[in-house]
């Protein structure tokens, strides 16, 4: 065990994480050259297409230390063995990922903070350093990018220097592209992460479960941090949460690939292939240990909670079953999101889906268009509420059509955010008129390095979804970072908005929107259907209602034949008969029709422009 070294990258979106493990694994040989591709743990489809990872990826690399260079650091090394068997875990860098990146801090005992040197400290490296320093773990940090020519090295090594209470020496440049400081990167790695420890002194096989996958024929594949004991195939284990017995039928490493190996030692990282077919039994932060084992499981991880719901349909009722076992196979590969059936009068049945942020839900709807095929309808993206209804009952409301109606409750409790916002000063006026907009209510604020600021600032996490995100991109030329995490719960002011078609109300259009804002919405909702609604036989209202009026109101005149047309001539009272007869046929038809909205207009409908 003192030969192994595990250890994670942890880093701000866009901070070359992965670029800085394909040097890692190009310099330790375990990737051949000739197989050699960027980005090269990003194993998924849709990360190497949008540049951003979106699946923890662990790795084992075999260094051999060069004993003649060698610096003694915090520890004493041992020079007769220089080979080090070193797991790293690749992360991802965008908030809505953190869950994954506090799995995978679970599994190490130190990490490498990586700060960009062209952008300087952002706020998901404070939010990702706060994890790491709440873990206990051993901090390197590491400035990436030097060669870019709009590097600012000594600025930003000032910041990180200033973050961490360190000496400007402890901070290492390396540079992802060419690969310059990586052996000393290594090699430090080497030196200041502690070894792993033994938790408990026993022989038995105990092993944490970090992540997990699922394969057709192999069944689910365990992804483990080893803490107790040795494991090799064909031995009798158990999941200690879900007390569900299985017989290992391989383990291995990650080269990345899986690569079956004889055994699996304590302080390693590796996979056990459990033949269990069945979803539901395997699940992150359960304990796998060998059945004779009478200690209690491994404290596990929290369940991470919903942040956005929103509901999701078939296309084409017959794809309904397809749905439901695409969600529950996709949940073996990500288990933070949550999915409970539903159904509506106007979508068919579907499904109810909590997911941790925006980019969560567009990547998970993006995922089983991509791999089952699937046609899909997302409705817009809402957050729960907490209702006192007058007769004192309180009631978790998480659509927008069970809000309760305006007068009826006596009080609504919404969540809100703490955020941290990174930006250059300059910009700081445009983000003062932003938050005014999202009813954001600004905290501290001090200078951070050169030319910039960080504001603390809590929001109502409702105005946060309304494109608060790209807006600020906009209004700070792309160059504002973002950090953001759920703290408390606040009284908001906001009603249900409901869209009326022909009198009749359209749940799948009803919304939950501030008070104040209330009327620009719906004069947006109504125009936006009056324009894409097929006009009918009848003429028809839209309209938008909420606190117990009709507030925006659009009339679609229906289609009207000219019935005089093959009339020439004679006497005007025979086009007035016929004219006559046409509108009390119209006036028959608008008591007794029905209005059909087409299915293509609810799919535009939820869009956003």
């Amino acid at each position: 065990m003192d030969h192994i070294r595990n250890f994670s990258i942890i880093a701000h979106i866009d901070h070359g994480k992965s670029t800085l493990a394909d040097r890692m694994l190009e310099i330790t040989h375990t990737i051949e050259k000739r197989k050699m591709q960027d980005q090269v743990l990003d194993s998924m489809e849709l990360e190497r297409e949008r540049g951003i990872t979106i699946k923890m990826q662990p790795v084992r690399m075999e260094y051999h230390f060069d004993t003649q260079k060698l610096e003694v650091g915090s520890q004493k090394l041992d020079r007769t063995n220089s080979k080090y068997i070193l797991n790293l875990i690749d992360t991802p860098g965008h908030i809505d990922f953190s869950y994954e990146v506090s799995r995978a801090l679970k599994a190490v005992e130190g990490c490498v903070l990586l700060v960009d040197c062209t952008q300087g400290v952002q706020a998901q490296t404070l939010s990702v350093l706060a994890m790491a320093r709440e873990a206990g773990l051993k901090i390197i940090p590491v400035l990436s990018k030097i060669d870019s020519p709009l590097a600012r090295i000594d600025d930003v090594r000032q910041q990180v220097v200033k973050l961490l209470d360190c000496r400007a020496d402890d901070v290492l440049l390396v540079s992802g592209r060419t690969g310059e400081g990586v052996e000393a990167l290594l090699q430090k790695v080497i030196e200041v992460i502690p070894p792993p420890k033994l938790e408990i002194q026993t022989p038995n096989f105990r092993a944490l479960i970090f992540d997990f996958k699922y394969s057709t024929h192999r069944g689910v594949i365990v992804f483990v941090r080893v803490m107790n004991g040795t494991i090799s195939r064909n031995t009798p284990l158990v999941f200690k949460i879900a007390n569900e017995k299985f017989t290992a039928i391989e383990v291995g490493i990650f080269a990345p690939g899986e690569k079956a190996v004889e055994s699996l030692s304590a302080g390693e990282t590796g996979y056990i292939v459990t033949g269990i077919k069945e979803p539901g039994i395997a699940s992150v932060g359960d304990t796998v240990a060998s059945i004779v084992d009478t200690l209690p499981p491994l404290p596990g991880y929290m369940s991470p909670s919903p942040v956005v719901w929103a509901s999701i349909y078939p296309e084409s009722q017959d794809d309904f079953v397809l749905l439901k076992q695409s969600l529950g196979k996709l949940k073996l590969s990500d288990s933070s999101y949550t999915f409970d059936e539903e159904s509506s009068g106007s979508l068919g049945r579907g499904f109810r889906c909590g997911f941790l942020g925006m980019l969560h839900l567009e990547i998970i709807t993006e995922r089983l268009k991509r791999e089952f095929g699937l046609t899909l309808v997302v409705t817009m993206p809402t957050i729960t509420y907490k209702v006192t209804l007058r007769n004192g009952v309180e009631q978790m409301v998480y659509s927008p059509a069970f809000f309760p109606d305006d007068g009826t409750y006596t009080k609504v409790i919404e969540p809100w955010v703490d955020m941290t916002i990174i930006c250059p000063t300059p910009y700081l006026g445009n983000i003062m008129t932003l938050l005014y907009e999202h009813e954001g209510e600004l905290g501290e604020s001090e200078n951070f390095g050169e030319d910039r600021a960080r504001l603390s600032i809590q929001m109502p996490l409702r105005e946060m979804m309304r494109n608060f995100f790209d807006k600020l991109k906009s209004a700070t030329s792309g160059y504002a970072s973002v950090s953001y995490e759920l703290n408390r719960e606040r009284e908001a002011h906001v009603t249900r908005l409901d869209i009326l078609v022909a009198d009749d109300v359209m749940p799948a259009f009803s919304r939950v929107v501030a008070k104040r804002t209330v009327e620009e919405e719906a004069e947006k909702a109504v125009e936006k259907l009056h324009l894409i609604m097929p006009r009918q036989m009848v003429a028809m209202k839209i309209q938008g209602k909420a606190l117990g009026r009709i507030i925006a109101s659009r009339t679609m005149t229906a289609f009207r034949k000219d019935v005089t047309q093959h009339m020439y001539g004679g006497d005007i009272t025979r086009k007035m008969k016929l004219r006559e007869k046409q509108k009390k046929g119209k006036k028959k038809m608008a008591e007794r029709a029905k209005v059909s909205i087409p299915h293509d207009v609810f799919l535009r409908m939820m869009r956003s422009d």
